[in-house]
Order: C-alpha cells, then sequence, then structure tokens
C-alpha cells in the first residue's frame, strides 16, 4: 500500500472518530453508571418539566475565568451545567439555557448582581466570582443566589425546586403552631443585652421555599383563615379551643402534620438555666386528646431504644460508644412504597417516642419509619442519670416500633359535644383570633379525604443534628449529614405541595468513598489491634523504667549509675529500640494490602489502554490477513 493511501486512511478514520463523537452527542440517549443514578433525571422532574405551559429561561452564572478556582470547584460547575442540559433536553424546548461567564466589570457582571446573586470569594486569591442561577417565566423571576457542592445531594431537587417556583404565582399557606424556635427571631428590644436574635434552623427556610409560612401562637383560639395545610411540631399548651381547630381542619379535608418528642433535646439544653431558678423543664409534647380519637397510642414518657440502630457518639472524655436511643436508620427501616419516604437513605432520630395505631372504621394508616426487632422502651427522665452501657442494659427488645405514620381517610371528630366552652374571662383579654361562632355546625367525621403525618420525634428537625455548617467561597453552607432535611421537606410537599417534587430528594455525590479501602482498613485494625496495644503497652513500661533510671542524678546533674543500672539502661535502650522496630512492621502490615491494592489499580490504569489497542490492532491484523 502507497505511503498516500496510508494517510488517507489515517485521515478518514480521525475524520470518522470525530463524526461519530459528534452524532453521539447530538444522541438523546445517556448512560449513568453511578451507583445512586445522579445523572439520571428523576420521574418527578420529568413530569414537572412536561407540565410547563409557557417557556421558561434559564441563566447559568459561573465566573470561570476567576482566578484561584479549585479543580473540585470546576468539577461541580460542569455538573451543574451538564444537568441543566439534561433538563433542555427533557424538557422539549419549553426551556432555554443561557450559560453565562460574568467577568469583573462587564454588563453580565451587573446582571447577575440586579437578579439577585450572591457575589462569593475565592479564598486563595480574594476575588468575586458569581455561581447561581435565574430563572425567567414571563414577568416572573426566581434564583438560587448562590450553588454550593454541599448541596449537591439535594442539586436536582433544588434545580427542579426553582423551575416550579417561577411557575406559581402565589404560595400556598402553612399555619405552623410550634414551641421549638425553628423561624429566626425578629429583633425585640426587651431581649437580653448582647445577646443577639436566634437563627432559625434550615427546615423553615426549606418549607418557606415552597409555601407562605403563618405563625400561630399556642394560646390562639381559632386558626388564621386561608390555611393549606398546617404543621404541629412540639406542641406544649396548646388551648382546648385551638385543638378544636385543629380537629376541624383537619375533617375539612386539609392536611395536618404533626411531630411530638418525649425528650426534646432543645428544651433539654435549656434546663440548666431553668434549673438555676429551681424550674424543671418541660421536655415532652403531646395532643392525648386528637391522638385518642384518631386511633393513636402515644406515650410521652417513654423513650425508644433500638440496641441494632444505636448511634456511635464522642464522649467527652473522646472516646466513641454507641447510643442506643440514638436512632440511625437506613432505607430498610423506611416505607419502599411511600412517596415521603421512599428516596431517602437515612435519618437521625435522637430519643424518640413511638405509636401504636388502631386504625378506626374508615382510616389506613401506613408505617412510614420502624426500627429494628432490637428495640425496647425507656422511661425518658432515667437517661439522664444512665450513661449508654447502663441503657443497653436497660433495653428489653420486645419488637419493632412505628416511630412515622400515614393516617388517610375519614376521622371521626375528637369533639363530639362541638366547641370547648370558653374559659373564664381574664382581667385583660388577649387578642387572638376569635373562635368560630356557636351557631356555625361542627364536624363530626371528614367531609372527604383527611391526611394525617405523625412522627414521634422533634429533634431531627433541628441543624445540631441533620446539617454540618460549612463556609464555602465566603459563603455560609450547610451540608446534610443525613436525609433529615429531605424527609421535613418531603412531609410538607406530600401534603400540600408539588407530588412531583418528592421524588427527586435524597440523590447521592459525584465524590463517593472509597469504600472497598475502608473496609480493608477496618479488617485490618481488627487484626493488628490487640497486637499494636500490648506491645505499646510494653514500651511504655520499657520506657517509664528508662525515665525513671535516667532520672536518678545528683546535685551536679551528673547520672549516678552502678555497671548493673548501666547495663541494666542499656538493655531498656534495646528493647525499646527493637519494639519501635515491631511497631513498625505492625503499621506496615496495617498498610500492606492497601498498598498493594493502589499497585495493583496503578498498574491496570498504566497498561490497560495499550494492552487493549495492542489486542485490538493484532485481531484486525489478523482479519485482514484472512
Amino acid at each position: 500500500m502507497k505511503i498516500g493511501s496510508k494517510a488517507l486512511i489515517i485521515a478518514l478514520l480521525f475524520a470518522g472518530l470525530v463524526l461519530v463523537n459528534y452524532l453521539a452527542s447530538q444522541l438523546p440517549l445517556r448512560g449513568d453508571a453511578t451507583a445512586d443514578r445522579i445523572y439520571t433525571l428523576s420521574p418527578g422532574t420529568k413530569s414537572l418539566l412536561g407540565k410547563i405551559d409557557e417557556p421558561i429561561v434559564i441563566d447559568y452564572y459561573f465566573s470561570k475565568d476567576a482566578s484561584g478556582l479549585r479543580v473540585a470547584d470546576k468539577n461541580y460547575a460542569e455538573r451543574v451545567q451538564e444537568m441543566l442540559r439534561q433538563y433542555v433536553r427533557a424538557s422539549r424546548g419549553k426551556l432555554t439555557l443561557n450559560i453565562i461567564n460574568p467577568r469583573p466589570d462587564t454588563p453580565e457582571e451587573e446582571r447577575a448582581a440586579s437578579a439577585g446573586l450572591q457575589p462569593q470569594v475565592v479564598p486563595a486569591t480574594g476575588e468575586s466570582l458569581y455561581f447561581g442561577l435565574v430563572a425567567t417565566q414571563a414577568d416572573q423571576q426566581k434564583n438560587i443566589p448562590a450553588l454550593t457542592p454541599q448541596r449537591e445531594s439535594f442539586l436536582e431537587y433544588d434545580l427542579s425546586q426553582l423551575v416550579y417556583s417561577v411557575q406559581q404565582l402565589s404560595r400556598k399557606k402553612l399555619g405552623l403552631i410550634t414551641s421549638l424556635p425553628l423561624r429566626a427571631q425578629a429583633y425585640n428590644p426587651m431581649m437580653m443585652m448582647g445577646r443577639p436574635p436566634q437563627p432559625g434552623q434550615l427546615i423553615a427556610g426549606e418549607w418557606e421555599r415552597s409555601f407562605e409560612l403563618v405563625p400561630v401562637e399556642t394560646s390562639a383560639t381559632a386558626l388564621p383563615a386561608g390555611l393549606d395545610a398546617l404543621a404541629i411540631v412540639h406542641p406544649q399548651g396548646v388551648s382546648p379551643k385551638l385543638q378544636y381547630a385543629i380537629d376541624q381542619f383537619l375533617l375539612g379535608g386539609k392536611p395536618v402534620f404533626l411531630a411530638v418528642d418525649p425528650s426534646s433535646q432543645y428544651f433539654k439544653m435549656q434546663g440548666g438555666q431553668a434549673a438555676m431558678y429551681g424550674a424543671a423543664p418541660n421536655l415532652s409534647s403531646d395532643l392525648p386528646a386528637l391522638l385518642k380519637a384518631y386511633g393513636v397510642t402515644y406515650d410521652p414518657q417513654q423513650v425508644v431504644g433500638d440496641l441494632a440502630k444505636a448511634t456511635p457518639v464522642q464522649t467527652g472524655q473522646g472516646t466513641v460508644t454507641r447510643l442506643p436511643v440514638w436512632l440511625s436508620l437506613t432505607k430498610g427501616d423506611l416505607d419502599a412504597q411511600s412517596q415521603a419516604v421512599a428516596q431517602l437513605e437515612s435519618l437521625l432520630f435522637v430519643e424518640s417516642g413511638s405509636f401504636r395505631i388502631t386504625a378506626p372504621a374508615g382510616v389506613t394508616a401506613t408505617p412510614l419509619v420502624q426500627t429494628s426487632d432490637q428495640t425496647g422502651d425507656i422511661m425518658a427522665t432515667t437517661l439522664q442519670m444512665m450513661s449508654p452501657d447502663q441503657i443497653d442494659r436497660q433495653i428489653l427488645p420486645s419488637g419493632k416500633r412505628t416511630l412515622a405514620a400515614l393516617l388517610t381517610g375519614k376521622f371521626k371528630t375528637a369533639f363530639p359535644d362541638g366547641a370547648p366552652k370558653d374559659e373564664a374571662k381574664k382581667t385583660e383579654e388577649a387578642p387572638f383570633p376569635a373562635a368560630a361562632p356557636a351557631t356555625e355546625a361542627s364536624l363530626k367525621e371528614s367531609t372527604g379525604t383527611s391526611t394525617l403525618f405523625l412522627v414521634a420525634d422533634t429533634d431531627w428537625l433541628l441543624d445540631d443534628y441533620s446539617v454540618r455548617r460549612m463556609n464555602f467561597l465566603g459563603t455560609q453552607a450547610a451540608e446534610p449529614l443525613n436525609d433529615n432535611l429531605a424527609f421535613g421537606s418531603n412531609a410538607v410537599e406530600f401534603l400540600a405541595g408539588s407530588q412531583d417534587l418528592i421524588s427527586i430528594r435524597g440523590k447521592g455525590n459525584a465524590l463517593r468513598p472509597f469504600t472497598v479501602v475502608a473496609k480493608m482498613q477496618v479488617d485490618a485494625q481488627k487484626k493488628y489491634q490487640q497486637q499494636l496495644t500490648a506491645l505499646e503497652a510494653r514500651i511504655g513500661e520499657v520506657q517509664s523504667k528508662l525515665s525513671e533510671l535516667q532520672g536518678k542524678r545528683t546535685d551536679g546533674g551528673r547520672l549516678v549509675a552502678t555497671p548493673e543500672m548501666q547495663k541494666a539502661i542499656d538493655d531498656f535502650r534495646k528493647q525499646e529500640a527493637v519494639m519501635n522496630g515491631e511497631r513498625r512492621e505492625i503499621r506496615r502490615a496495617l498498610r500492606e494490602d492497601i498498598d498493594a491494592l493502589g499497585n495493583r489499580l496503578l498498574v491496570i490504569n498504566l497498561f490497560a489502554t495499550p494492552l487493549l489497542i495492542g489486542g485490538f490492532g493484532l485481531w484486525f491484523y489478523r482479519a485482514r490477513r484472512t
């Protein structure tokens, strides 16, 4: 074959390769080999995109030219961009994506700032950058001010929620009855001097992204008009008339989310201050009249302990111990058929209670979160006086417990005699909303299908047990520790929001841990730890005796040692050197398998491609010869 022909063949092969790559990039087919399918759009997202009526424009701002950006940040920006391209493809022309690089002192930077995006700071250089999204439909505009890798597991939900929210002309109203500081406290001049207002919990921010939160005081006598759903979290001191209003709200077909707790960690931490004034804090919450009427048995004095779901926690002495009343729940403990929890992977409940449900006729009860069969109950009042080991011994396993449940159907009222009578009037009447007129007929049962979402813990809603606070490029961010936030959002979205958003929660992260190496480390540690501990103890004894012998000095600081003592010192030094060598060998053995695995992977990476190409070339050569 002539040289010119070979060159032509090579050129054609190269052109064919480029053409194949181009055609492949244009095809709507994609493969996703990740364990959590993080590059695959959820059914909820596809459904939501299919419901777009008017076109939506998404402006994606990322200052890719900013100096000092880490490779991880650029990779995450690429991940966001690729996810947005998938949205555009799935929207069938209803979404338009604009990728914008807002350089300093340009009209693009001005547009990013005017759209409400927050400039972030690159720590290495101090340079500002924009990394956010703006969605526009007609004259409606919504944004994500700052994207952070810490929310990668929520990326698809955030994007879909942005697309959903820009289409909503008004938000639904969610009533909130709580004794916990879920919402940020406004400035109050009566606050203690030097004590700033408390920030709100992230769950309240998640709810406010989809709903207008309407706070309701526990002493109120009626619910505000126009509520679409109701969230009740750790109810304490709820007035009888407000309980009646809740009952009528539920029977009227409006959904209710109720979270109670036998042992609130928030009030337990406040207990130290209360004890100074001789007052014992009330740690529990309950709505006994309502729960009993709806067929729910709940004991506000009993805490659930699960020996199989105990959470490792660090004690004040720096050691790690397993705490059976802190429940680390996994996917197998959640109802795989329920949209509210099916997509979640892990939850953390702290000193939770439990429900025993005997559903009345016409009501269906679905357990959503359950413990293992290694579960028992323990009195909440005794927990503070016991160590984790003592708690272990107090728990007598007696079967699974239901921690969260969904009740749907036709409920009977908890107030068959109608609204409670007015309490005796005080000297000064509080300006609470008036109760329903006496002439208004009370509902005796549900007018349609009523929905009650129950959870026997409230601590899972707090930031301390759901996220890790971080600083990303000068912006405060929160990295989820588990799916608690997603569960809280799911519960309310399930009751009153978009059903399409529920299946999007709880996805994985592009940076996955090397679980093979982690398991090898654990196995090696178990294998050699006892030997290493014994050796460390021997080294400690030798060093102690050596220091004791060397510490016997005269006033002049010279070592006073008989030949026998000097020989003992030399022997101890030799033993110390030998044992230090043994310790190095044990530590090397701990790393041996991991290093061998790394070497094997390195060899595979180096030679796999040349071998594959060589094998293909040999096969092609033989095929041409035959």
